[in-house]
């Protein structure tokens, strides 16, 4: 079968389409025909050498495709079900451990799923939402449970509360979309005004040009009945948290997810006393998540968007395509 392998030292002209054995299901197993992966910021730290992987590491986190074979014991899924993977395939559900968010990551600590075929425990898959083709599914296990997580899980949303949203990448627009589901007000900001119109039609209530407005947070906060917002999604890292705290109401809660503008930071801590606010690290999110947000989406038919789409020897045109920044949601592999 073919597979997409990441040789050392880590560059996007170092990814190589090769042919590898295909898989078999043990016990507990299924055999997957993957047909769809999405690119996230993960992924693309690992083929550019920002995170350190083995030589010949097969990279992906995110994959939907087909059952095709189950090994003895599988209860949960059947020849011709729909599936995807899931990020932390140890993770299941409760509090996490270092085992199992840093040990076990798919195309990162182990192969992932750039390949035709991929196996692994039936606790490392779920199903995908009704109706979804394969390239939407695959933008869920990464992207969307994290939005899910933040708004949900940790932040406990509720209807008539704000939440804002940086940029227009993956998890912010998964963000934007479960937000107003639920009923939220929402702020996005991006440097781009095309983008912000883009967002805008999808149901943003109020724009935020953070390149002509650098004082975003204050902004943001002013357009707020409590005087901030109550749940920030915060992707940008060291660069964007001063304006993240103060475009925070008293007590809100700010979902530090990403790391796009570095990896450390000066914070103003004395602000972050001062408005009591409640800081939560997110990195992506357990299975049990996952379902609940499968739950949702069949509930809502709420449906991702997909800027564009590569095939699996495409992959190192899709990743100077994610870095040139000029993308709207999510970039698939189609296999």
């Amino acid at each position: 079968m073919k597979a997409v392998r990441l040789s050392n030292p880590a560059s996007l002209d170092n990814l190589a389409v090769v042919d590898i054995d295909k898989p078999s299901p043990q016990a507990g197993q299924i055999l997957v025909k993957a047909r769809a992966s999405s690119l996230n910021f993960h992924d693309y730290l690992v083929v550019t050498g920002g995170l350190p992987v083995d030589d010949g590491r097969i990279p992906m986190s995110d994959v939907a495709g087909e059952v095709v074979e189950v090994g003895a014991g599988v209860r949960e899924f059947t020849v011709g079900d729909t599936v995807i993977g899931t990020f932390f395939p140890t993770w299941l559900s409760g509090e996490p451990t270092l085992a199992q968010t840093w040990g076990c990551i798919p195309g990162d600590s182990m192969d992932g799923y750039a390949a035709e075929f991929v196996c692994g425990a039936e606790t490392s898959f779920t199903h995908a939402p009704a109706g979804y083709t394969m390239e939407e599914a695959a933008t869920l296990p990464c992207a969307a449970v994290t939005a899910w997580r933040a708004l949900f899980a940790e932040g406990e949303l509720r209807p008539g509360e704000t939440v804002l949203v940086q940029g227009t990448g993956g998890v912010s627009i998964f963000a934007l979309q479960l937000a107003k589901a639920a009923g939220a007000t929402v702020i996005a900001t991006s440097s781009s005004d095309e983008k912000l119109d883009r967002v805008k039609a999808m149901g943003a209530d109020h724009l935020i040009n953070y390149k002509t407005t650098p004082e975003w947070g204050k902004a943001a906060a002013a357009l707020c009945p409590r005087g901030g917002v109550d749940h920030i999604i915060e992707v940008g890292g060291p660069g964007t948290m001063t304006q993240s705290i103060a475009a925070a109401r008293v007590g809100g809660h700010i979902s530090l997810i990403g790391v796009l503008t570095g990896m450390a930071g000066e914070i103003p801590t004395a602000a972050m006393m001062m408005h009591q606010l409640k800081v939560k690290g997110i990195t992506v999110g357990t299975r049990e998540h996952q379902q609940q947000l499968v739950r949702a989406l069949d509930n809502t038919g709420i449906k991702p968007v997909i800027d564009s789409s590569f095939g699996l020897d495409e992959i190192a045109d899709a990743f100077r395509h994610q870095a040139s920044q000029k993308h709207f949601g999510k970039i698939c592999l189609s296999y």
